[in-house]
C-alpha cells in the first residue's frame, strides 16, 4: 500500500502496487508477478467494472525489467518470465484475514481499534457511539458478501481462491490469480490448476462465502456481548436466504421475468440444466 488518493470529486482510493517485490507478508514468496497475470488482473477488473460488479480497479501497468521464475501449470516445469508491476486502486483493501489474524494472535485492543477505523471511513450509515456498531457492521458485510456472489455467478466468474485474505470488508472483488469466466455452465469449473479438491469451485462459491463469513465472526466474538453473539448467529443464518434471493433477482433479471411465480425458480434451475447437458 503506497498511499491514498482523493480525486477531484472527493472520492478516496488506496493505492497498491501488486508485483513491486517482497512485503512483510510476501511469507515464502518473492513478491513478484509476471507479465500475463498482470495482464489479466488489469482486463479483468476493468471488465468487472463496467459489468457492475463491485471490485478494485486497474490505474497502470509496467513491465519491469526483472526476470520472474514461475511454473505456471504446477507440474515442474518452471520457467523465466517477464516481470510487471500494477498499481491498483480500491476503496479498501482490508479483509476478512485482517481481523482474523489479530483475533487469532489475540491483540483484540487493536483489534477493536481497526474495526473502528474501518467503520468510521467505509461504513457511515453506522453510528461509532452506536454499541451494537460491530453487530451492525457484521450484518452489513454478511448482506453486501451475498450479493457480491451473487453477482459473480451472473456472469460465470470464479474467482479461483476464496480464502478469508481474498474476500474485502468491503464486499467488492480483490485479488485477481486464478480467476476466470465459464464458456458454458458447470457448476464444477475450476480455474485454479492447484485446487485438486475443487474447494474453490464455481457452484462452491456461495458456501465458501459462508464459510469465511463465520470465521469472520469468530474473530468479532471476543468484542460482542451474550447477546449480541446470539444475534450476529442469527443474521449468519439469513445469509444462505439473502444469497438464494439476490441470484434468483439477477436471473429473473436476465430472462425479463417480471413479478412472482412460483414456477420462476424452476424454469432457471431448468435452463441452467440445459446449458449443462448442452
Amino acid at each position: 500500500l503506497i498511499g491514498v488518493y482523493t480525486n477531484r470529486h472527493g472520492e478516496r482510493w488506496e493505492l497498491q502496487l501488486k508485483g513491486s517485490g517482497k512485503t512483510p507478508y510476501s511469507r515464502n514468496g518473492d513478491g513478484r508477478a509476471v507479465l500475463r497475470s498482470s495482464v489479466r488482473e488489469f482486463l479483468c477488473s476493468e471488465a468487472m467494472h463496467y459489468l457492475g460488479i463491485p471490485t478494485s480497479r486497474a490505474a497502470s501497468l509496467v513491465v519491469s525489467d526483472d526476470d520472474v521464475w514461475r511454473d505456471q501449470f504446477y507440474n515442474g516445469n518452471i520457467k523465466k518470465e517477464r516481470g510487471a508491476v500494477v498499481l491498483r486502486l480500491a476503496k479498501s483493501w482490508f479483509r476478512i484475514g485482517s481481523i482474523e489474524i489479530l483475533a487469532h494472535s489475540g491483540e483484540l485492543d487493536l483489534q477493536r481499534k481497526l474495526l473502528d477505523f474501518i467503520i468510521q471511513e467505509h461504513f457511515p450509515s453506522i453510528a461509532m457511539n452506536d454499541s451494537n456498531r460491530y453487530l451492525e457492521f457484521f450484518s452489513t458485510v454478511v448482506s453486501e458478501t451475498a450479493n457480491l456472489i451473487a453477482l459473480w455467478m451472473s456472469v460465470g466468474f470464479a474467482h479461483g481462491v476464496c480464502n478469508t485474505d481474498n474476500f474485502s470488508l468491503l464486499s467488492i472483488t480483490i485479488d485477481y490469480g486464478p480467476f476466470g469466466f465459464m464458456d458454458s455452465y458447470d457448476p464444477n469449473f475450476v480455474p485454479n490448476t492447484s485446487d485438486d479438491e475443487r474447494r474453490y469451485k464455481i457452484g462452491n462459491q456461495a458456501n465458501v462465502g459462508l464459510f469465511n463469513l463465520s470465521k469472520l465472526l469468530q474473530a468479532l466474538k471476543p468484542l460482542l456481548d451474550p447477546r449480541q453473539k446470539q444475534l450476529a448467529s442469527q443474521i449468519l443464518e439469513g445469509y444462505g436466504e439473502r444469497y438464494y434471493s439476490r441470484f434468483t433477482e439477477l436471473f429473473k433479471s436476465k430472462l425479463g421475468l417480471l413479478g412472482e411465480n412460483e414456477n420462476d425458480n424452476y424454469l432457471i434451475a431448468f435452463l441452467l440444466t440445459v446449458s449443462l447437458i448442452c
